[in-house]
């Protein structure tokens, strides 16, 4: 399934918030339509096969770096990268554990 389709599914349990910023997996026109439906501005690059391309900020995508190295950061320890714990309350724990540690 690609990025977008499973975006549907957490569409409505979305935060408010005044931008999302995805990558280029997330690029569709009905997606773009409810995120600015709900008054969120999304900051997604054009897919390379869109024959017109959407306008997005570039600068504040620029900031999506800061998240993706927190993710690599935490698939540094083997108990999250590998979902060591089976309850979602313990899995958590680690989480902060992990981001405590790495902070």
């Amino acid at each position: 399934m690609s990025d977008h389709r499973g975006a549907r599914l957490m569409l409505d349990a979305l935060p408010p918030a005044a931008h999302l910023i995805a990558d280029r997996g997330y690029d569709s026109a009905w997606f773009r339509t409810a995120l600015n439906a709900r008054g969120i501005e999304p900051c997604i690059p054009s897919s390379r096969s869109r024959k017109i391309p959407f306008a997005y900020d570039r600068a504040l995508y620029r900031q999506r770096h800061k998240i993706e190295n927190l993710f690599a950061k935490l698939k540094d320890w083997r108990r999250v990268a590998t979902r060591y714990d089976r309850c979602a309350h313990t899995f958590f724990s680690a989480i902060c554990i992990a981001a405590t540690v790495i902070f």
